[in-house]
């Protein structure tokens, strides 16, 4: 009896610093943590196209007619910072609500929707193509990868490194550095 507590406090010991390491390291590129985000949402959103932070980043430097960038984020999240011309939009709008907002841009035109790791701008970016935009992408890890390797953010028109980490379960997906609040 007394063996068998020993073991299973050994144990839970041995699980809850898996579980601690594990959270620390959730934040890098290839971690399981992003593994199973990636997969979640390449089956979520099948028939939504994606794009990668590294080709937003060459669309953005190289093209004369940069994509239309919406943040489907809170105003609370997207006031933290935000991708550089990026507009932000309800999460929840309608497909109608969207079209209304982005009244006046061609649907011909690329749009790159982002979130904080990709679930709400898929939706979004669904919605979006049901609206009758052609060339919607969901921006794969969305600003937490963006933030995670480096890439420019601002608040109010200035550089900023922070972002806001939605809450303390996905917030692990950030670098801790990156999390706004200071939050571990």
């Amino acid at each position: 009896m007394r063996l068998a507590l020993v073991l299973l406090l050994v144990a839970l010991v041995a699980v809850g610093g898996l579980w601690l390491w594990a959270g620390r390291a959730a934040h890098r590129p290839g971690s399981l943590a992003w593994r199973a985000v990636d997969r979640d949402l390449a089956a979520r959103f099948a028939d939504v196209p994606t794009t990668t932070t590294a080709a937003l980043a060459a669309h953005l430097a190289d093209s004369t007619v940069a994509p239309v960038l919406l943040d489907a984020r809170t105003e609370a999240e997207y006031a933290v910072s935000h991708l550089p011309g990026a507009h932000r939009v309800d999460p929840d709008a309608s497909a109608a609500e969207l079209a209304d907002a982005l009244d006046g841009i061609d649907r011909q035109r690329s749009v790159v929707v982002y979130c904080s790791v990709g679930v709400r701008s898929g939706a979004v970016a669904r919605r979006l193509q049901s609206a009758g935009f052609e060339h919607v992408e969901n921006l794969a890890g969305s600003i937490f990868r963006w933030a995670n390797e480096g890439r420019p953010l601002v608040r109010d028109g200035h550089p900023v490194e922070e972002v806001h980490p939605y809450d303390a379960v996905w917030g692990r997906l950030l670098d801790p550095g990156r999390r706004a609040g200071g939050s571990e």
